[in-house]
């Protein structure tokens, strides 16, 4: 009998203690209604095709770092009216991306609810980019290693450059 408790104590330990990963994070939280793309790609498509970047995070957390040539959509206040307008073009590739990728499908849903047919996530977002060691930038366009990844939660996805939550 003591064996089998001390059995199971090490299984909860276990389960309790393992560490959580990144596809386990956004199969928690995402729906997957929207194609991810990778930070590789993305990278890939920054020079050789013309794709549009939305920032889904609110205007602090781009003014401390954002993806070169990304635009700042906000999530609180996202406007798919103005999205329409600005981008009439239904086909117009779009990525979006946020800290880590939950925030940003929900804009990818809004965006293909309003009949955009070639919209992607961010795999793990921003903090992704940067833990491959690609660019950011901060509100001045210099090149920055910090990285807001809104919360200290969520910082633990950040595991190269400075990180930055209020």
């Amino acid at each position: 009998m003591k064996q089998l408790f001390y059995i199971l104590i090490l299984f909860i330990s276990s389960t309790t203690l393992a560490q959580e990963t990144l596809d386990d994070l956004l199969r928690r939280y995402n729906q997957h209604s929207a194609s991810y793309i990778s930070v590789t790609e993305l990278r890939r498509l920054q020079f050789n095709e013309k794709i549009t970047l939305f920032d889904g995070r609110e205007k602090n957390e781009y003014d401390v770092s954002h993806i070169p040539k990304a635009e700042n959509v906000g999530y609180n206040n996202f406007s798919i009216n103005e999205i329409t307008i600005a981008y009439p073009d239904k086909e117009t590739p779009i990525v979006v991306y946020c800290t880590v990728g939950i925030r940003s499908e929900d804009i990818c849903e809004k965006l293909i609810d309003a009949g955009y047919t070639n919209v992607k996530n961010l795999y793990g977002g921003i903090c992704e980019w940067k833990n491959n060691q690609y660019p950011v930038i901060d509100s001045t366009q210099s090149e920055t290693e910090k990285v807001h990844t809104f919360s200290k939660h969520w910082s633990k996805w950040l595991t190269k450059g400075v990180k930055v939550y209020e």
